[in-house]
């Protein structure tokens, strides 16, 4: 049983081939759990005509606010044993996941979704976006020897034991996705990577906010060097 975990803010222009995706490529037993942070988001109405068979889709609204409340929200009010988070406009990699959770079904406790492997990619972002994503990609697989070459990335998977095992600090953005990867390094627990594709969104405006989250990334590369060059691994 796989949980995912969709942040959304007015994406009704994506939300529907992101679904269809999932009906046609995903064969995990799978609930949806969409999580927005207003009423009258746009994606609401559009989640009401759709039909999830075979997967069963659960609305969960924001407890704080924006993309880092929304998903926080979601996994308090997750319940299965691998949990996935993912963003509304990703409509590529659905035939992916049964691979990931395969992995964490052998014994892997995070599955890092990764644009810069073989098999990956990563398209049509700002320069300013990729040079300082790949900046902090190399810091943290190079440097910090943190063990994925995308640590950035807020698309992750989850066991249900690390979620328990790691109490999120983070107040912003996608950093929590950092933050437990780092702790979880430091703990010992399995990680795994699996290549996917990135695209820029066709539709929409991206929430994601670089210049305003980079202070809390710095936060958790510093704990993921203090983890290396310190010698702080703790067990589980």
């Amino acid at each position: 049983m796989l949980d995912i975990v969709i942040p959304v803010y007015n994406e009704g222009d994506n939300i529907v081939s992101l679904i269809e995706s999932f009906k046609t490529e995903l064969k995990a037993e799978s609930k949806i759990l969409i999580c927005y942070d207003h009423d009258n988001d746009n994606t609401l109405p559009v989640l009401a005509a759709l039909d999830f068979h075979p997967h069963t889709l659960v609305l969960v609204k924001n407890e704080g606010k924006g993309v880092h409340g929304a998903i926080t929200t979601g996994l308090k009010r997750s319940t299965a044993p691998i949990i996935l988070v993912m963003p509304a406009d990703d409509n590529y990699n659905a035939g992916k996941l049964d691979a990931m959770v395969a992995l964490v079904s052998q014994g892997n406790d995070i599955v890092t979704p990764c644009r810069f492997m073989p098999g990956g990619c990563f398209v049509g972002c700002s320069l300013t976006k990729r040079v300082l994503t790949i900046t902090a990609e190399w810091l943290f697989k190079y440097v910090a020897f943190v063990p994925t070459r995308d640590a950035t990335n807020g698309f992750r998977m989850f066991s249900r034991k690390v979620l328990q095992s790691i109490e999120i600090e983070s107040k912003v953005g996608f950093a929590f996705s950092i933050e437990i990867l780092v702790k979880a390094h430091r703990k010992g627990f399995s990680i795994a990577e699996y290549p996917v594709s990135w695209y820029e969104r066709e539709f929409g405006k991206s929430r994601f906010r670089t210049l305003n989250w980079m202070p809390q990334y710095l936060i958790w590369l510093r704990y993921a060097l203090a983890t290396t060059y310190l010698g702080l691994k703790t067990k589980q």
